[in-house]
């Protein structure tokens, strides 16, 4: 049996058993690559987008705030906001990837599976044809769409 301690010095008398719960399932290999794809374009779309777009429009501090004459400073702000968002929710779609790489059967699980293939399908169609397919952010998004899929 393992044994933790709970809280500080002054709890080291408290110990709590943990269950030990033997792996009785392999890995799903194709959950794992999309989970992998999904974190990697996340990755690619906020380091790109700062370096590309959001560097131009930063005078000074974190957040920019210089849309020139087209963009007002709240309309730059939320655009960057915006733009950080959809990396922090494809990170969580990485995140349920990955359990489920760990968790294939579990009750639920074809439910999340086919969310996660409709929302990557959906992106990578939107981008596809907003960038009439000049943004290969649509590979990406179809690849984590297709592994999920087959898994």
């Amino acid at each position: 049996m393992k044994f933790e301690v709970i809280g500080g010095a002054e709890n080291r008398h408290r110990m709590v058993q943990l269950p030990h719960v033997p792996c009785t399932q392999a890995m799903n290999t194709l959950f794992a690559c999309a989970a992998a794809v999904a974190f990697a374009v996340g990755l690619a779309h906020s380091l790109l987008g700062e370096r590309l777009i959001f560097r131009r429009l930063r005078d000074t501090g974190f957040i920019p705030t210089h849309g020139g004459q087209r963009l007002g400073e709240g309309h730059v702000r939320i655009l960057w906001a915006s733009w950080h968002v959809l990396t922090v929710f494809g990170w969580a779609f990485a995140a349920l990837l990955l359990w489920l790489s760990f968790n294939p059967a579990y009750p639920g699980s074809r439910f999340l599976v086919q969310v996660i293939v409709v929302a990557m399908l959906a992106g990578s169609a939107l981008v596809l044809v907003g960038t009439r397919a000049r943004h290969p952010g649509w590979v990406g998004l179809l690849t984590v769409a297709v592994l999920a899929w087959l898994a």
